[in-house]
């Protein structure tokens, strides 16, 4: 015969521990027990036992994720690979994706357009703002997308030859941040016809 959930008691921080057949068992996330469907009197076989750990399992996904949402936006391959690293299981880490999807937390167009945009205020070029963008998981079409609604190119290299001064140190700086050839070059002629 199966054990049997006896009590649920509340503990500190949202969880319930559990007793079965009158003996302290363990504690679960409140989340955790509500999803399993801990009731008192609610016999724990083999398929409640596996419904638990699911639910366990797809909660400690769901936690890591947003742990990781914290301090700063990610993309889902980047937020995918995270959560790999924490060693969670193949199906929860899709599940909390997908949550995190539905939710808004996730969303690979909103983070390519403001990491594209910051980057672009930092003093970065098209090029390296594309770079970063596909080391943080960014599809490229998204990346593209991203770098289309920035300020053009050259307008921006032309900012920064007018705070650092025409000249091949500033073109050396510009090729570095990943401006390409062209808004290099119309940058410093615009400075040079400016000059004249």
């Amino acid at each position: 015969m199966s054990p049997r959930v006896t009590a649920l008691r509340s503990e500190r921080r949202g969880r319930i521990a559990v007793e079965l057949d009158g003996e302290r068992w363990r504690t679960v996330p409140v989340e955790v027990a509500a999803t399993a469907g801990l009731v008192v009197g609610r016999e724990l076989d083999r398929p409640a036992l596996r419904e638990l750990r699911r639910a366990l399992r797809r909660f400690e996904a769901l936690a890591s994720a947003t742990k990781a949402l914290r301090h700063r936006d990610a993309s889902a391959q980047r937020l995918t690979q995270r959560l790999e690293a924490a060693s969670v299981a193949p199906a929860a880490r899709v599940e909390a994706l997908e949550v995190l999807e539905r939710a808004g937390l996730v969303d690979d167009a909103r983070f390519a357009e403001r990491r594209a945009e910051a980057l672009a205020e930092r003093g970065f070029g098209d090029e390296a703002i594309r770079h970063d963008l596909e080391h943080q998981g960014v599809p490229a079409e998204l990346r593209e997308q991203a770098v289309a609604a920035l300020l053009p190119e050259d307008g921006r290299a032309r900012s920064i030859v007018s705070r650092r001064g025409p000249g091949p140190k500033t073109a050396r700086y510009l090729a570095a941040k990943g401006f390409g050839d062209e808004a290099v070059e119309a940058a410093l002629a615009g400075s040079v016809a400016a000059d004249a």
